[in-house]
């Protein structure tokens, strides 16, 4: 009879370690048992099957666990790390559950349900390298997933690990500690590798409230040009606005938003001209890096804005490298209203009333300069809202959205949003190619852009690809941390796409994001959670605020790659009562 053949497979090995095990059993071996039953049921099961990957075994003080790609191996040890510590909260210093993580991806040795091999000798040798807490990873892995996940790593260098003949390159993992989900009371963020700036909003010196917008506007378009630059790590014009005439500490604000440097200003506009005040604080050392005065013509505010600009770049990373120049509006006045329509669609308040005040400023706006690419794009955002949310379902909105993106891209193809914008319009015209190419020049454009993030990590979702949607969103939020309340809606749908209800039904309850269209979502979470009544309630107030809503609509117009997961939602809703 032939020899079996031995299987062997390229996989992603993790390997977890209870740190200080034998210690917790010695002083209380039921409790410590007992937590790590529960974890290893409401914590790591879940977590491996949203990651696609599987348990080998469990080990007494540890697990060896097996994924299909490094992508999600790291994602899931992410995860797993924050959820732990989140769990430990409740839990006195001496009794708290810490892991140590080793990561590799090589050759294993395929033995019924186990994994033999170096590939699972190298994993489990990294995890007991490292520190309580800590992920160490492999040189294979960090090279997979250093272009697909936002982290940064520790370079160890080459270690020499026991019964392993070659050195090993090891890198720790710079992740963040835990999940943003908008807690009160948060830890401070670790500040990025990357020099990370956030620019806070302007204040009017003008003494007139109408000025505000224009005020606002600079502050929001200085967030969009330093973003543009890779080598800045800059904080979303959400969470900075969230300052907005509090007298707070500018090293709280630092910490609170994880940054080490601040931008502060004033404008005052009067009689054809503007002077601007700016200076730039490091919030870490106390010292202000850099301040300066602008007074000038009204026309000439956008190169005061570009000056501005390069001179913090090159304070904080050098000289700017050449980027591609924006289309700037010819007119101030439709600017004006630009910047007002535009704030009416990310205020996320007074929805669909907002949508359609956008609307008519917005048209004005392009009427006025028919060469405006910026109100171009937003406009073609506000007919696929009205298309899209059940507002005035035409297909008169829905291809006049497109027609609109496309002139925005035509007018500058050099603006980040108005790509990822034409990209996620194409995504629902099924034009698969073509958005995933307008989304690549997005973030090449400018990678610190979260609301494209956010707005991939929908369609993530809808390809099959839920622990990367959640990724993604989360990357979105360490860039924003007080976002606006569309954020905690796409991280609700992205869990509820990777069947995590429960978490689904927290994210979705928050004050940020409850009363809105997020509704049906919340009422599918809880209905498939078996929480009839619920579910029945909150898709009734669904329904108050949008009573055009159809499932069979909601179904066709999805961007779907995957249709199990369009049919998951539809369970939900039916399940919710929501009508068909």
């Amino acid at each position: 009879m032939a020899e079996e053949r031995v299987q062997r497979r390229l996989a992603a090995i993790v390997v977890a370690d209870v740190v200080g095990y034998s210690r917790l059993m010695e002083e209380d071996e039921v409790a410590t048992l007992a937590v790590l039953k529960e974890r290893r049921t409401k914590i790591l099961q879940p977590i491996v099957r949203a990651h696609g990957g599987r348990i080998v075994k469990v080990m007494g003080d540890g697990v060896l666990l097996e994924f299909p790609s490094a992508v999600n191996a790291m994602s899931g040890a992410i995860e797993l790390q924050r959820k732990m510590e989140d769990s430990n909260a409740a839990l006195s210093e001496a009794r708290r559950i810490l892991l140590r993580i080793g990561i590799n991806l090589g050759d294993v040795v395929v033995d019924g349900s186990d994994l033999y091999g170096d590939g699972v000798n190298i994993a489990a040798r990294l995890q007991s390298l490292a520190e309580p807490g800590d992920i160490y990873v492999s040189a294979g892995i960090r090279d997979q997933v250093k272009r697909k996940l936002a982290l940064d790593f520790a370079d160890l260098g080459p270690k020499s690990l026991k019964n392993i003949a070659e050195p090993v390159h090891v890198y720790r993992v710079l992740y963040e500690p835990a999940a943003t989900t908008g807690r009160e009371g948060q830890a401070a963020l670790p500040l990025p590798a990357k020099p990370s700036i956030a620019v806070l909003p302007f204040t009017n010196l003008s003494g007139e409230a109408e000025q505000n917008v224009f005020t606002d506007g600079l502050t929001e378009d200085l967030i969009t040009d330093l973003s543009r630059n890779p080598g800045l790590f800059v904080i979303a014009r959400h969470s900075t606005f969230a300052y907005k005439g509090k007298s707070v500490d500018v090293r709280l604000i630092a910490r609170d938003l994880g940054v080490r440097y601040l931008l502060e200003g004033s404008a005052r506009r009067a009689a054809g001209r503007v002077r601007i005040n700016v200076q730039l604080i490091d919030a870490v050392g106390g010292d202000h890096l850099w301040a300066e005065r602008f007074d000038r013509n009204l026309e000439d505010i956008f190169g005061v804005q570009d000056e501005v600009t390069n001179k913090i770049v090159e304070a904080l990373v050098g000289r700017l490298a050449s980027l591609p120049a924006r289309n700037r509006p010819k007119s101030l006045e439709a600017y004006d209203i630009c910047v007002r329509g535009r704030s009416l669609i990310t205020a996320f308040t007074s929805f669909p009333d907002a949508i359609r005040e956008a609307r008519i400023l917005l048209n004005q706006a392009v009427s006025i300069d028919p060469e405006y690419a910026e109100a171009f794009r937003w406009l073609a955002f506000v007919y696929w809202q009205l298309w899209a949310h059940s507002i005035d379902v035409t297909e008169e909105n829905r291809s006049r959205a497109v027609e609109l993106a496309r002139k925005a891209v035509a007018l500058d193809e050099n603006d980040a949003a108005g790509r990822w914008i034409l990209g996620y319009l194409l995504a629902y015209e099924k034009r698969w190619p073509e958005s995933d190419e307008e989304f690549a020049a997005a973030f090449t454009l400018e990678p610190n852009h979260a609301d494209a993030l956010v707005m991939w990590s929908e369609l993530a979702a809808y390809a099959g690809r839920a622990s990367e949607a959640i990724e993604l969103t989360q990357r979105a939020l360490r860039l924003n941390p007080h976002p606006a309340g569309w954020y905690y809606w796409e991280l609700g749908l992205a869990h509820y796409a990777a069947g995590q209800y429960e978490e689904a039904v927290k994210i979705l309850r928050m004050e940020a994001t409850y009363r809105s269209a997020s509704r049906r979502i919340l009422a599918a979470s809880l209905a498939q959670l078996g929480r009839g009544d619920e579910a029945m309630r909150e898709a009734a107030l669904f329904m108050a605020s949008t009573p055009n809503f159809r499932i069979s609509h909601w179904a066709i117009a999805q961007p779907a790659r995957d249709m199990e997961i369009v049919q998951r939602f539809v369970e939900g809703y039916r399940m919710a009562g929501l009508p068909d």
